[in-house]
């Protein structure tokens, strides 16, 4: 194991990200879209479901309501038949569907640019707005924040809060803005492959040394 060093927050967070680049060279969104508007809609649709369901069902709707104004336009149930397997469908129908007609009525049918006007929308918080900022139009207004990157977090020991705005600010403080979006892709990554919830592998874990609760995850799976 190597050596433990002493690190203050901002030097553990940097190197943590530095070694998350190594281990996960890639970090595309793992959402399939083409446009802004198809990219609000499946981050809409990936609240308490997986991305791979969420790009099973997105192609068909895509290709039924290609842009807003046909989603605002579409009948309630139509929409929520197509998207019923992403769980919850009646309130992401409702969110999408009013999300569109907001879009067709008060943004010209384009998807705005910005933290605040996004966040008019129904169903979109700062989750759903970071995403589509960073990968529809390269902005990085913040951290996007989901239930891997509140867990490695704290186990990380870069925050100490358990919501996601308090996660977020303490996340901004430590990184460099254009890694905002891509550091959470990373975590997301490793949350899955090596620090899961339950079970964390950390004999297998190259952050195992930045890491103040891996000393205690160790001893107690021995």
């Amino acid at each position: 194991m190597t050596p433990r060093k002493r690190y203050t927050k901002r030097q553990r967070a940097l190197d943590i990200l530095e070694r998350l680049k190594v281990l996960y060279p890639e970090a595309p969104c793992s959402l399939d879209y083409e446009t802004p508007i198809q990219l609000l809609v499946a981050t809409i649709l990936s609240a308490q479901c997986t991305d791979e369901r969420v790009n099973k069902v997105t192609p068909e709707l895509f290709r039924q309501f290609p842009d807003a104004a046909a989603m605002a336009a579409v009948e309630r149930d139509e929409l929520e038949a197509l998207v019923r397997s992403t769980g919850f469908y009646r309130n992401k129908a409702k969110n999408i569907q009013g999300a569109c007609r907001m879009i067709v009525d008060e943004f010209e049918g384009q998807v705005p640019q910005s933290m605040e006007e996004l966040l008019k929308l129904p169903g979109v918080a700062r989750k759903t707005a970071n995403v589509v900022l960073a990968h529809a139009f390269g902005i990085n207004a913040g951290v996007t924040v989901d239930t891997h990157v509140k867990r490695l977090s704290n186990r990380l020991g870069l925050t100490k809060y358990s919501d996601p705005p308090r996660i977020e600010k303490d996340l901004m403080k430590l990184l460099p803005q254009p890694d905002w979006e891509n550091w959470s892709i990373r975590l997301i990554y490793h949350g899955r492959a090596v620090c899961m919830a339950r079970n964390p592998a950390c004999d297998r874990c190259e952050l195992i040394d930045l890491c103040p609760t891996g000393d205690r995850a160790l001893s107690a799976s021995k």
